[in-house]
């Protein structure tokens, strides 16, 4: 055990954790010539594509010291703030972490609010500073961020370029010193935390442990605690490129299990493996269970795929533990979920994934956060969905999430940035200059104002190099109402949404203009209204398609045209009655972008 060392890799998107878990693998020749290739650990398309890093993965290399050999399993992490609920199951796994940090942008949110997460599960810290040979890098003035945010002595921070390789042996020596190596008894009761699981169509399910006590072999008659399931296990292994079997593994081994589960429900991230015959009596703390954050409807297109789609997403959750879901059925696009997402980003990555791995096709209605709305009979209702909101006259207030933002940007943009968090009814709760051209602002904010587009603006407004970070504060009265959108005078409840009264008239009248773009014209007129309750407060009308019906009648009497033009009317009439209005899915995308 005293050869073992686990660690992973924590740092604010962008910064370079890929490429550095990269040099890593190479210089400790983990990966053939032919295997290397850039981002080797992301495994999906979609990360390739977008040069992030969604899905935090193990992998296990062997570094020679002095004739001795030593094992190192390597974490990666995600640096998106939708994914810090993957950092911390990567950190409850691990004794130590690699903190890098960009050389050309210095420390930023994400950073110091993964840091946080893992200072409070006492990892040792070792800093890097990454990406030292680009030419616009400020080496010392970052370095003076590492130690005031660390408090560190200089000479701990190792100086690397992930590109060219420069400082990974230095990196890797410092692996191996100051990373203490795991503590456990390999003779005490099995306890091995799950981080991790994903679903193999030939295997099963296959779930990812660290073992925190005691030993493991192939065939051993195992129980999970939380599900209360028992097994055997069919095969047990070390995670390298591929997935490498073995016989037994003890105390501080990074593996994986195979036992033939089905039911993807059967796994839960987190959970303890003990042994059947001689258990043990307390469960791994594992990282905190995440509570999403933005909810949003998905249901197939073809109202045949429901239980295809419940499939799918069951598949997902095993790979996002992250994700919740709940059946649900809507008047407008019939029987669907409501899945909980920890944000924009989260939400579009599941869209995303639904589509590339499962091929399905789905409609995804308008994102919303959880609000509690208190009756007059003094019940507390937690609302998902703005359907499930008491009728007004029974509603006595509703409360809504309030979040603590920080960010942390270059003071030129500073003026623009409490513009837009005051435009999201921020209130300004401190600043804080961290070098005289950078500065962290702390706003209050309600939720429910960054869901849209807020990340988006804050990029543009600051050319990309503000860094944004938040957590939930708790929860506060809002003046909230409920905005429906009604076509032909029936209510599209995938549309409606709870919004601030004082923003309820214009959002509700760009909402019926981009709708009237959006709708194709029918052989009937279609009236697009806003309402809150009963009173509508903006009205569009996509006109009908006519036929000419007078083209014949040339010259004649008045009443000759009059009458076809009746006929016409009548017909339209009926037609409105039976014929009804299909909402493209560009428009459920077009109200997200609705500034």
């Amino acid at each position: 055990m005293k050869n073992i060392r686990n660690f992973c890799i924590i740092a604010h998107i962008d910064h370079g954790k890929s490429t550095l878990a990269d040099r890593l693998l190479q210089f400790t020749h983990t990966l053939t010539e032919r295997e290397q290739k850039d981002q080797v650990l992301d495994s999906m398309d979609l990360e390739r594509e977008r040069g992030i890093t969604i899905k935090s993965h193990a992998i296990q290399m062997e570094y020679e010291h002095e004739g001795e050999i030593f094992i190192f399993n390597l974490i990666d992490t995600p640096g998106h703030v939708d994914f810090s609920y993957e950092v911390s199951r990567s950190i409850a796994a691990c004794e130590g972490a690699l903190l890098v940090v960009d050389a050309t942008q210095g420390i930023q949110a994400q950073t110091i609010s993964n840091l946080y997460l893992a200072l409070n599960h006492d990892l040792e810290i070792i800093p890097v500073m990454n990406k030292v040979d680009m030419d616009n890098a400020m080496p010392d003035e970052v370095e003076d961020q590492i130690v005031e945010l660390l408090g560190c002595p200089r000479e701990d921070i190792i100086r690397a370029s992930a590109k060219t390789g420069l400082g990974v042996d230095l990196i890797l020596e410092a692996i191996l010193t100051r990373i203490p190596a795991p503590k456990g008894d390999p003779d005490a009761p099995l306890q091995a935390l799950i981080f991790d699981s994903v679903f193999n169509s030939f295997r099963g399910i296959i779930a990812y442990f660290r073992i925190m006590q005691g030993t493991f072999s192939k065939g051993d008659h195992v129980k999970f605690i939380a599900t209360e399931k028992e097994y055997y296990a069919d095969e047990i292994g070390v995670l390298k490129l591929k997935q490498v079997p073995r016989k037994t593994m003890s105390a501080g081994d990074v593996g994986y299990i195979i036992s033939g589960i089905k039911i993807s429900s059967e796994v839960k991230v987190g959970d303890t493996i003990t042994h059947v015959a001689r258990p043990t009596t307390d469960i791994v703390p594992g990282f905190e269970i995440v509570k999403p954050m933005v909810f949003a409807g998905i249901y197939p297109v073809d109202a045949d795929d429901y239980e295809e789609l419940r499939n799918s997403i069951e598949k997902l959750q095993l790979n996002d533990a992250s994700l919740v879901f709940e059946p649900e059925s809507s008047m407008a696009l019939g029987f669907g979920f409501r899945c909980g997402f920890l944000g924009l980003l989260h939400m579009e990555i599941i869209q995303e994934r639904l589509d590339r791995e499962f091929d399905m096709d789905v409609i995804t209605t308008v994102p919303n956060v959880s609000f509690k709305a208190y009756t007059t009979a003094k019940e507390m209702i937690e609302v998902h969905n703005p359907s499930g909101l008491p009728d007004i006259n029974y509603l006595d207030y509703i409360e809504e999430p309030y979040i603590i933002a920080q960010i942390i940007s270059k003071s030129e943009y500073q003026g623009a940035i409490m513009t837009l968090c005051i435009e999201k009814r921020g209130v300004l709760k401190n600043q804080v200059y961290l070098t005289s051209d950078r500065v962290e602002i702390t706003f209050e904010m309600p939720l429910s104002e960054i869901i849209f587009d807020f990340y988006d603006k804050l990029k543009s407004l600051s050319r990309g190099y503000a860094s944004f970070d938040y957590h939930i504060e708790g929860w506060q009265r809002a003046n909230l109402v409920k905005l429906d959108v009604l076509l032909n005078g029936e209510s599209v409840d995938a549309l409606s949404m709870l919004i601030h009264r004082d923003n309820a008239y214009s959002f509700g009248r760009k909402m019926c203009e981009k709708l009237r773009e959006l709708i194709p014209r029918q052989q009937f007129d279609i009236a697009i209204q806003a309402a809150i309750g009963a009173k509508i407060i903006a009205r569009e009308t996509v006109k009908a398609l006519r036929k000419d019906v007078t083209a014949k009648c040339y010259g004649g009497d008045i009443s000759r045209k009059r009458k076809l033009l009746e006929k016409q009317k009548k017909g339209k009439k009926r037609m409105r009655q039976v014929g009804n209005v299909e909402v493209p899915q560009s428009a459920f995308l077009a109200i997200l972008k609705l500034d």
